[in-house]
């Protein structure tokens, strides 16, 4: 039986396959982000609309904490496959607190900075403001952050390891198990 990854590859045009192969890590990664993104979206929405109405930078934050740590245990066990270690903890805490802050920037800049906030706009500008600054550049901004510090201290892996293990070349290295799609027909379910 093929794994889910296989059964989607299997889907793929020939052509792109090997780039996304080749690039698993990155679309793992993305793939987490966009799923984390669509959950902060829905917080945020949800906080603002409710609980905390006059506070949109502090229900960006709630939000992103939130999305946060769906996004650790996603990456970690998936995107990353890290093994775990102590370290490991503690430098996700301090990557995702700066990206945390870096999501925020946009959203406060527009709201206070810029004033792009009733009743200096209608409230219908307001929230397409608070989007597309909050969780549109924001976002882009803080996921090209997290993906560089994840991959350099986060999930890197030990030196120790790296030591023994030599990089084989490029056009060596074998697929992961459960990534190389075989071939199948095209009408096959």
């Amino acid at each position: 039986m093929p794994s889910p990854t296989q059964r989607v590859l299997a889907r793929v045009p020939d052509r792109l396959r090997p780039v996304l192969v080749r690039h698993r890590r990155l679309v793992k990664f993305l793939l987490v982000g966009s799923g984390c993104f669509v959950l902060t979206t829905v917080v945020d929405f949800e906080l603002k609309l409710t609980v905390l109405q006059h506070k949109p930078v502090v229900a960006l934050t709630v939000a992103t904490v939130i999305g946060t740590v769906v996004s650790y245990v996603l990456n970690r066990r998936w995107a990353f496959r890290a093994a775990g270690r102590q370290r490991e903890a503690l430098m996700f805490v301090l990557v995702s607190a700066v990206a945390i802050v870096v999501n925020d920037v946009p959203l406060a800049v527009s709201r206070y900075l810029l004033d792009l906030r009733e009743p200096y706009v209608d409230p219908v500008g307001q929230e397409v403001a608070d989007f597309l600054s909050g969780m549109v550049v924001g976002t882009v901004v803080a996921m090209v952050f997290r993906y560089w510090a994840m991959r350099r201290w986060v999930f890197a892996p030990s030196a120790r390891t790296a030591a023994v293990q030599p990089v084989p070349a490029p056009a060596t290295v074998p697929p992961e198990p459960g990534y190389a799609a075989p071939e199948m027909p095209r009408d096959v379910p």
